[in-house]
């Protein structure tokens, strides 16, 4: 498990030999949401929206980031 970003509090995790669809885990507070990579829909869970709001727009301009760190990750 690698957290590989935190944005004001918001803790970003990739794990390594997890399930596909690539995705990585948002947890905040007592939340924790898992996010696929491709189109930043939710796969399971949820996080309030204040917080995804902040998680979406750093995944939307760092998704490259994200899928070589999946495959790094998720040989």
């Amino acid at each position: 498990m690698a957290c590989i970003k935190i944005i004001d509090g918001i803790k970003i995790y990739i794990y390594a030999r997890d399930h596909n669809p690539p995705h990585f885990h948002v947890y905040v507070a007592e939340y924790e949401e898992l996010i696929v990579i491709e189109d930043l829909s939710t796969y399971t869970g949820g996080v309030p929206v204040k917080y995804r709001k902040k998680v979406i727009r750093w995944a939307s301009e760092n998704q490259e980031f994200l899928k070589r760190q999946w495959n790094k990750l998720n040989p």
